[in-house]
This record gives C-alpha cells, sequence and structure tokens, in this order.
C-alpha cells in the first residue's frame, strides 16, 4: 500500500489526469441531459481543466514551494532557489487552470497554450537532463516526462473538439 500512496504522489500528472476523466464520468452519469457530443466534450475538458492544470499545478506548486529538498531529490536535482520561481510560475499555471475551467473558450485557450509551453519545454529539459547528466530519477524520466507530453497534446485535442463552440 506504501509503494501504491508513494507512486499517485510522485506522478501527480497522471493521478490528477486519471482522476479528471473519472469526476467527468461520474458528472455524466449523473447528468439529467441528453448526452450528446458537446455535452461529454465539455465534461471531459471542463474536468481536464480542473485537475491536469488547476489542481497539479497547485499541488507542483507546493512541493516545490514547501517541499523543495524532496522535490530536488525525486527529479534527480540539487536543490536550489530557482525551485521558488518554478513553484510560482505553477501557480499561475494553477490559476489558468481553476478560471478555465468553468470559462470562455479563450480562456481555455490560454490555459492549454501557457501549460503546454510550460510543460513541453519542461520535457525538452528532461530530454536534455537524460543524455547529457544521465538523470532518469522518476522525478525527470518516469511519468512525469511523459505526461509532460502528453497533457499539452489532451489539451490541444479538446480545443479542437470544442472549436467554434465558445
Amino acid at each position: 500500500m506504501q509503494d501504491l500512496i508513494r507512486f499517485v504522489l510522485v506522478n501527480f500528472t497522471l493521478t490528477f489526469l486519471v482522476l479528471g476523466l473519472i469526476v467527468a464520468v461520474v458528472a455524466l452519469w449523473r447528468s439529467r441531459e441528453p448526452l450528446t457530443s458537446s455535452i461529454i466534450v465539455e465534461a471531459l475538458f471542463s474536468y481536464f481543466l480542473l485537475f491536469s492544470i488547476g489542481v497539479s499545478f497547485l499541488y507542483n506548486f507546493v512541493l516545490h514551494a514547501f517541499f523543495g529538498e524532496m522535490t530536488a531529490r525525486v527529479i534527480g536535482w540539487a536543490d536550489s532557489p530557482f525551485q521558488l520561481e518554478v513553484a510560482f510560475a505553477s501557480l499561475g499555471f494553477a490559476s489558468l487552470g481553476f478560471l478555465a475551467w468553468r470559462g470562455s473558450y479563450d480562456l481555455r485557450l490560454a490555459a492549454v497554450i501557457g501549460s503546454a509551453c510550460f510543460l513541453l519545454g519542461a520535457a525538452g529539459g528532461h530530454v536534455y537532463q537524460m543524455v547529457t547528466a544521465h538523470n532518469f530519477a522518476p522525478g525527470n524520466a518516469g511519468v512525469i516526462f511523459y505526461t509532460d507530453i502528453l497533457i499539452p497534446i489532451i489539451g490541444f485535442v479538446f480545443l479542437w473538439l470544442q472549436r467554434g463552440r465558445g
């Protein structure tokens, strides 16, 4: 059980992606409206924004701001004041995710593009660290690396599916 809890907490980007999907499915199941493609996309996209961007980036803020030494160790970094900058960038993206959850298409576009730039840049940094420093720590080359690529792709797919409806 301890290993499962550690996996869930360390791989929080995957955890919040799955949690968002579960909440969206429950919301759709409880909905009294007919399940049209627009309703399904809206539920999936809104809970993706809430959990994969809002809650996930808030969690990242807390990790880097208050548990920097532990977070650095999981990533394979030395502890650094730079983590506070990552923390506050994450807080900004969390705020966008929360606002975009029930926001307009334009706000959702901003949340997806902004977080995608951060996450894809982080993925590039992970690759660089894998190649130059042979850093294959779980927080650098594990699930976090793959979700740094997957989360932006999912966000752009949802934007495409919702285009012209907001």
